[in-house]
């Protein structure tokens, strides 16, 4: 009689072997020390191995990007080589997860290495541990590279990734421990219920999205809030694709205004569009939708200080959008909105989008906001309701009144499917 042994739980290490093979090493017998496995992908370009034997080689990695390695190693750059080796990074990522073979991956890599192996982290789904380590990870840089719209631990490496010393023995220890405890600790991320919500809110609408969540749990759903700064809105659209929300009260489009003009707040020519595709009730608002984020006040490009602006905090000023802009933001939105193929209800606040919009406040234009609710309600299908309030965005009418709406189609809904699967 044949026994099946359990498979242990494994790690991915994804790295450039040609340059951090010594690393790796040590990686790999901590990792495997503490009872795990070890699977390790080789992205390097330029050089081989030292002293390990990779599971997954770079000319594998290569041909699964598209290409022989020897043809990656004549590209005219060194980013179009990257390019090629981080999509074959990102195929044998998603094999080996779809095979069950792995259960956490990290990566120790520069600029090079770790967008890469963070490119490929990127099919990984949330809850699946995920970590990098870098030099790269400092407050001066930009952390979209390396996070990107996922749960990645990002940890400093101190000093450069060159070598096992003992400064960077104590590094590479601390993190190896870490995602060994991660993967024996990890289990999937699994939706139960069917009753979780999508809300989008910024700061300045903190008082609405309060009062739309009481009333959500008094109706018996589950709101899941998301900041729409960008990064919260990708995020929010990605599980909405994977199935885990029945519904969702976009408070906040206000991503759809960066994404326009050039904010800091763009979460890319995606945003309002999961929710159609997906079928499931939507209720939205044009809440934040009358500004776009930049920095402080002394970095702001010559092109918009002229702008009405409103001062939210030394990082960030609130610029107001041009006529012009708003109503081309009402084209986009009746857009995304009318290739909706679940029910959707628009409610409008006339009395003001944001703190800085209301009448006296800095960003205040209410011929600006009646070019973007008039543009809306002209282009958008007849079959989608328009609710005009004379009510401020945060004003408890407003609030409830979107909650209503929500609930209406919602209760009018078909039944939802079955809860989304694990992560």
């Amino acid at each position: 009689m044949t026994t099946n042994t359990p498979q242990k739980r494994a790690v991915l290490v994804i790295a450039t072997l040609d340059t951090k093979s010594a690393e790796v090493m040590h990686l790999k017998a901590l990792i495997e020390g503490e009872g795990l496995e070890c699977v390790i992908l080789d992205t390097g370009i330029l050089g081989e191995p030292q002293g390990v034997t990779p599971d997954i080689p770079a000319s594998e990695t290569a041909l699964a990007g598209g290409m022989p390695l020897a043809e990656v190693r004549k590209k005219p750059s060194r980013g179009a080589a990257v390019e090629v080796m981080l999509e074959g990074a990102r195929v044998f990522t998603r094999r080996l997860f779809e095979a069950g073979r792995i259960h956490g991956a990290i990566s120790m890599g520069g600029a090079e290495g770790g967008v890469m192996a963070a490119a490929a982290m990127q099919v990984l789904p949330p809850g699946f541990p995920k970590v990098i380590i870098t030099p790269l990870a400092s407050g001066h840089r930009p952390f979209e590279p390396f996070i990107g719209i996922r749960d990645i631990l990002v940890m400093h490496s101190l000093v450069d990734i060159a070598g096992i010393n003992d400064i960077s023995r104590a590094v590479f220890d601390n993190v190896g421990h870490a995602i060994c405890g991660m993967v024996r600790h990890y289990r999937p991320l699994e939706i139960t219920r069917r009753n979780l919500v999508a809300v989008t809110t910024l700061g300045t609408t903190e008082w609405a999205m309060r009062r739309i969540s009481q009333g959500l749990r008094a109706a018996g759903f589950e709101p899941i809030i998301f900041h729409s700064s960008g990064a919260g809105g990708r995020v929010m659209e990605d599980m909405i694709g994977r199935g885990f929300f029945c519904g969702v009260v976009d408070l906040c489009p206000n991503e759809l205004t960066d994404h326009l003009v050039g904010g800091f707040h763009d979460a890319g020519p995606g945003r309002l569009e999961a929710a159609g595709r997906m079928g499931i009730p939507q209720a939205v608002s044009t809440g934040c939708m009358d500004f776009f984020a930049q920095g402080g006040k002394e970095t702001i490009p010559e092109k918009w200080r002229g702008r009405k602006m409103y001062y939210h905090n030394p990082a960030f000023t609130l610029i107001r959008p041009s006529h012009e802009e708003m109503r081309r933001l009402g084209e986009i939105m009746a857009e995304k909105l009318n290739r909706a193929r679940g029910p959707v209800r628009v409610v409008l606040p006339l009395g003001g989008m944001s703190i800085g919009g209301k009448k006296g406040g800095s960003t205040y234009d209410p011929e600006g906001d009646r070019a973007l609710f008039e543009t809306l309600k002209a282009k958008l299908n007849r079959e989608i309701p328009v609710v005009e309030l004379a009510c401020h965005v945060n004003d408890e009418p407003f609030a409830d009144r979107l909650v209503a709406e929500f609930l209406a189609i919602a209760a009018a809904a078909p039944p939802a499917g079955p809860p989304a699967g694990k992560g």
